[in-house]
């Protein structure tokens, strides 16, 4: 259900974006921006389910921006060890982040895998974002907790159309499925909603193929450490491109 219209809030996503620019991590402001309008447009009461929290760069917007509404979140990671994700160090930096900012009273974190969880989760939620493990596999679990929304909820991916795993699973579960339409994206954070599409939903998520491949041929460029190519063609950095 719609919402009724609410006072602008520039100047309290300007703070939250404050904060969590000074968080490492991959999301773009126009990516804070997008999650922070969708939880815009939620009620009071609302939750949010984060899957994949890191150092908190999203909790953070998703946090501040849910105590715009009265909602709160759930932020969902596992924190395993290993020199990609830093285990426990890397909980230790999202507890005093989300500390920092003052939202402890609105973020709740579980640390568990999501692909565990979810069988056991019994709350209705209200937003969906995610950002965990980027296989095919875990990605499409991740997808069923969007069971637990209402219908027109919505769902929101990053490194959609970016990564190969969440890029197929797009395909296999939302292109040829009966139960998300795309919305749209701000660069590779994916926008869908809880609803039967048409035909012509189907092709607007083809239409962003051309933009996965771009993608694709930019990661292969940094793998071979082309970095003046990539450069020169347009990707001025050496991350992949999020």
């Amino acid at each position: 259900m719609a919402q009724p219209s609410r006072p602008s809030s520039e100047p309290e996503f300007e703070r939250a974006w404050a904060h969590a620019a000074q968080v490492k991590g991959w999301m773009t402001r126009g990516q804070a921006r997008q999650l922070w309008q969708a939880v815009r447009r939620l009620g009071t009461g609302a939750v949010v389910v984060e899957i994949g929290s890191h150092h908190g760069r999203s909790t953070l917007i998703l946090g501040a921006a849910a105590r715009t509404v009265g909602a709160s979140v759930v932020a969902v990671d596992p924190f395993v060890g290993g020199p990609m994700f830093g285990g426990a160090a890397t909980k230790d930096l999202f507890e005093k982040n989300i500390a920092t900012a003052g939202l402890d009273d609105v973020v709740e974190l579980v640390e568990r895998h999501s692909t565990a969880l979810r069988p056991e989760w019994t709350r209705p939620i209200d937003l969906l974002y995610i950002d965990g493990k980027h296989d095919y596999w875990t990605y499409t679990d991740d997808l069923r907790w969007s069971r637990n929304l209402p219908p027109g909820g919505e769902v929101l991916v990053h490194d959609c159309f970016s990564s190969l795993g969440v890029t197929l699973g797009t395909l296999a579960k939302m292109l040829c499925g009966r139960r998300y339409v795309y919305v749209d994206r701000a660069s590779s954070l994916a926008r869908f909603r809880l609803q039967r599409p048409t035909a012509r939903d189907r092709l607007r998520i083809l239409a962003q193929l051309p933009w996965f491949l771009r993608n694709a041929f930019f990661k292969i460029l940094l793998r071979l450490r082309l970095y003046p190519v990539a450069r020169r063609l347009g990707h001025d950095s050496r991350y992949d491109p999020y």
